[in-house]
């Protein structure tokens, strides 16, 4: 079992901070449970072009309101506390923000937790090395 505060990981390798947002990576690939989640806040009046092109993640928003423009699809959504979103087909997107938005989101396959978007947006795919024997 893992039990695990935000405060754990404020501050470390795990809280990643750029001028349009900040997430605390709470689970990540080091936990080795397939998945990662993060609490990620994107900052009031920032626009964030984002597309996951290896990975498939789910969105939850808390709080905060903003659009999320789908620029496969040229179709606006508006956010706001309650409204979940998933790029299950690796959707180039841009996240407009209004007033700080705190999201919950979910990535599969799981990120190591230092990533950062590339200039396309982009997450690179980084692997951990399998555990060695008798070490799960």
């Amino acid at each position: 079992m893992i039990v695990r505060k935000i405060d754990d990981v404020t501050g470390t390798k795990n809280h990643v901070d750029t001028p349009g947002w900040y997430s605390r990576r709470i689970v990540t690939a080091h936990d080795r449970v397939g998945f990662s989640v993060g609490e990620t806040v994107l900052r009031a009046g920032s626009t964030n072009d984002f597309w996951y092109a290896n990975h498939v993640e789910a969105v939850y928003i808390v709080s905060g309101e903003g659009e999320l423009y789908d620029k496969d699809n040229d179709t606006t959504y508006e956010l706001g506390p309650g409204t979940m979103y998933l790029l299950d087909g690796n959707e180039k997107h841009q996240v407009r923000v209004r007033s700080d938005i705190t999201c919950v989101c979910v990535f599969t396959p799981p990120i190591v937790g230092t990533e950062v978007h590339d200039e396309n947006g982009v997450y690179p795919l980084l692997e951990l090395p399998p555990e060695p024997a008798g070490q799960a």
